[in-house]
């Protein structure tokens, strides 16, 4: 729809010359009195104002006050004798976004019109992103309205009232933990406890304790009975992140715990029982595991009774909208900012982006953007290199394509691999086949 701009002059052969200038590409209104402009405002969505500053009846700065005072998003232009400059300061102090001076030029005022409508557009889509957000675009704390995402929305809303065990996968970052979280809130479960164990962080020799918990001089620094997680979301949900790094003689015991609805605790003599919903997540590929003798087929089958796959940023652009202003939203109140919006020439470069990190790294993205950027809009020329491309283009195609796509890809292997193993070097050297020397030279050179 055309922008609508409303004329405010006393001088008939200004609101004339203006009709000349501006018709055609707006929708115009015009008033010869500051009380005809109000009454218009109120009447009507104004998006930009060319007021006069010397009106009969009540003053341009008045007028002003007043158009502000019932719309304050609309933006307004004043229009000045060079003699009262004065008043046309007086006025931006006021809330006026400029001013131009009699006799202007035709071609500035019409950059500053069309420079004030894109500013005034940029805003109104960056308030309809946030209050699209704000309806089913949103769902506990998982953004998005693609097809897609809409999909796992009516699967959480299904599994939710029921004890069936739930396998989440998807890549790294694309927000497995925030659906079994949305699954857990919406369940009988809710007012119990959600606990969340990262399977890959915790040692080997720590697990088995970390989950069932251990008696006091089980073993050498037991001092105390411990409970594990386990016994601590008995009547809610556990959830196990990155179940596939689990040891093979601790998934036989998870099995049996499954199986039995109880646990042991190291160096117990009875068995304990507990009440609890099982989610697990992973982003690896649990079949494959199984063919290489590295999980258990009936752990599986137990676990998979209902997957909810996540897909990766890449296949959901029409979400990368939603999430970044949402991030915005988020990071504006965390840094106490007033960043505006975010620039159209942003979005194709993030929706081109093949975002390795998922929504993790969109979300890093858009905080750091909100660090370093001091007022106004984040603007293309704030994002990375990588994301435009190394000369700054939109595709990024150029003769060094193929040495930065061969760094990413060895960047996010090693990463998955230190993720898979919660950092240990010695371990993520042996899923790599390297060296721990030599996986402690390429995480130095490539900083990782």
């Amino acid at each position: 729809m055309n922008s609508k701009i409303l004329v405010v002059d006393d001088e008939k052969s200004m609101r004339e010359s203006m009709k000349m200038l501006l018709e055609g590409r707006y929708e115009l209104h015009f008033a010869a009195s500051g009380r005809e402009a109000i009454e218009i405002v109120k009447k009507h969505p104004i998006d930009l104002v060319l007021l006069d500053i010397h009106l009969p009846e009540i003053d341009g700065i008045e007028v002003l006050r007043i158009i502000k005072g019932l719309d304050d998003s609309i933006e307004v232009i004043m229009i000045t004798a060079v003699v009262m400059v004065g008043k046309a300061v007086e006025a931006i102090r006021s809330g006026a976004y400029d001013y131009i001076t009699k006799p202007f030029d035709i071609e500035a005022l019409q950059e500053q019109v069309e420079k004030v409508l894109e500013k005034r557009l940029l805003a109104k889509e960056n308030f309809s992103l946030r209050t699209i957000i704000g309806k089913d675009q949103q769902f506990e704390k998982i953004i998005g309205s693609s097809e897609k995402i809409k999909e796992i929305f009516g699967v959480i809303e299904d599994v939710a009232q029921s004890n069936a065990t739930v396998i989440i996968t998807g890549e790294s970052g694309t927000g497995k933990e925030l659906v079994a979280r949305a699954i857990h809130n919406r369940s009988p479960r809710k007012d119990k406890l959600f606990v969340a164990v990262n399977c890959a962080a915790i040692p080997e020799n720590l697990l088995e304790s970390e989950l069932f918990g251990h008696e006091a001089g089980s073993f050498t620094g037991a001092a105390e009975r411990q409970l594990g997680k386990f016994e601590i979301a008995n009547g809610g949900t556990i959830f196990l992140d990155e179940i596939g790094s689990l040891p093979l003689a601790m998934q036989a015991k998870l099995l049996r715990a499954l199986q039995e609805k109880e646990i042991e605790r190291v160096g117990g003599q009875k068995p304990i029982p507990v009440d609890v919903r099982l989610i697990s997540a992973t982003n690896s590929d649990l079949r494959e595991e199984i063919k290489n003798r590295k999980f258990r087929e009936d752990l599986y089958y137990r676990l998979n009774v209902i997957p909810i796959h996540l897909p990766p940023l890449r296949d959901r652009e029409e979400d990368i909208p939603l999430l970044a202003n949402h991030f915005l939203a988020k990071y504006n109140r965390e840094f106490g900012k007033k960043i505006r919006g975010i620039k159209k020439e942003v979005f194709p470069f993030l929706i081109n982006y093949d975002w390795p990190g998922n929504v993790r790294e969109l979300e890093n993205l858009i905080e750091r953007l909100v660090v370093l950027t001091k007022e106004g809009y984040i603007e293309a020329k704030r994002l990375p290199s990588e994301i435009k491309g190394e000369d700054g283009c939109e595709t990024g195609y150029n003769e060094t394509t193929l040495s930065r796509a061969v760094k990413k890809f060895e960047v996010d292997f090693i990463k998955q691999a230190l993720e898979k193993t919660g950092g240990k070097k010695g371990q993520a050297a042996k899923i790599l086949g390297i060296h721990r020397n030599t996986l402690l030279n390429i995480t130095k050179k490539l900083k990782i």
